[in-house]
């Protein structure tokens, strides 16, 4: 098997340590400017992923292959993004994969937008709301950096004033008040299928499932994902001191259509 080489256009992530990481685009002339040194991008045309590759200074830097991760955690930001830890559980749980059509309410900065791409391309569509077209433009701007516009239809519309697709594979809200939005994805989802709803608060999760409920969703449940790493060190390995705590809960629903 061939190796698997930087061409010129592919975004990279240069790692010095455990700590410092950047997340560029490959590019002939364009360099990394640290405080360890230069990096010139452009050697990096043609060298093989996980190279190493030294500064103006000496210093050393790895390159790799940026994984989703990755660009969810430097994404440039118009909002607060859902961190991997909650993407990864929401992906999970949806029913959903390459050929899916997914309805999303909530765009942002478009991290949540560009993992559902991933998952359901390339002959899948996400469909995202998003009533600020400021939060577009930035979107926008980050699923062209993941490599999954194309895959994307932004949508500067209310969704509270209801939903255009039907017969949609799944349903994700990641806004203020999802429970305006409970009735509309209902109609628009398949039977069976799930709908998911990310809130930061506990009142924005009651009004939600109370909604869900009412209209029809079953097996309703309600998460909340904690994640720590652990550090491992000959004779005092343990739990890092800091974490991402709270950051919010997940809500599914699964849509049946009940006999008269």
């Amino acid at each position: 098997m061939g190796q698997d080489v930087v061409s010129s256009g592919d975004y990279v992530l240069v790692v010095l340590d455990e700590k410092r990481k950047w997340l560029v685009k490959v590019k002939e002339g364009e360099a990394l400017h640290t405080h360890k040194g230069v990096v010139d991008l452009g050697s990096l045309i043609g060298m093989p992923y996980g190279c190493t590759i030294r500064s103006s200074r000496g210093e050393e830097f790895f390159v790799v292959r940026p994984t989703l991760a990755d660009f969810a955690v430097k994404a440039k930001r118009a909002t607060q993004i859902i961190y991997p830890k909650d993407l990864g559980f929401i992906l999970m749980n949806l029913a959903v994969g390459r050929g899916s059509r997914v309805v999303e309410a909530g765009t942002g900065s478009g991290v949540l937008t560009g993992v559902l791409a991933s998952w359901v391309m390339p002959e899948g569509r996400v469909y995202s709301y998003e009533v600020r077209e400021e939060f577009l433009k930035v979107a926008k701007k980050n699923l062209e950096r993941m490599g999954v516009a194309e895959y994307v239809e932004l949508k500067n519309k209310d969704v509270t004033e209801g939903i255009e697709e039907d017969n949609v594979d799944a349903v994700v809200l990641d806004m203020a008040t999802p429970w305006l939005v409970v009735d509309h994805a209902y109609m628009a989802l398949k039977a069976g299928r799930v709908m998911a709803s990310f809130s930061p608060t506990i009142e924005q999760v009651q009004k939600t499932v109370f909604e869900m409920e009412k209209v029809g969703f079953i097996d309703v449940r309600t998460y909340e994902c904690l994640l720590r790493e652990i550090i491992v060190k000959e004779g005092r390995t343990r739990p890092e001191s800091f974490m991402v705590g709270h950051t919010g809960y997940v809500t599914f629903g699964r849509k049946v259509v009940r006999a008269l």
